[in-house]
């Protein structure tokens, strides 16, 4: 945000000094600006101003984003509170309908030495 205010204040204190530096030496009657200070100063502003867009965009996307996101976290969260764990109860009864349990068969046999493995 700081960044479009300041590429705002940028291109209004250019061309206000652009104006304002075109205006007196028209009045005084001493002729123009040299161009290149005018080619500068309406450049400086330019590229403040597209820089000032630029900004706006980036904080309009990141604020879409954001809410995107938290309206895509609450759905979610919605969802599971719906659904539950309707699983649990199919994986309890088939564990308990299987009593026994796998054997545990050790990868080595005991009488083997490190040295084999």
């Amino acid at each position: 945000m700081a960044l479009k205010w300041l590429a705002v204040v940028v291109a209004a204190v250019s061309l206000t000094l652009w104006l304002t530096g075109n205006v007196v030496l028209g009045v005084a009657d001493a002729g123009q600006l040299p161009l290149v200070v005018n080619l500068f100063a309406l450049t400086v502003a330019g590229t403040a101003v597209v820089l000032a867009v630029i900004a706006e965009l980036n904080d309009r996307l990141n604020d879409r984003l954001t809410a995107l996101t938290e309206f895509l976290v609450s759905r979610l969260d919605e969802i599971e509170t719906q659904t539950g764990d309707r699983n649990a109860g199919f994986v309890e009864g088939y564990l308990l309908n299987h009593g026994r349990e796998a054997p545990v068969v050790p990868l080595f046999r005991p009488g083997r030495d490190a040295a084999e493995r």
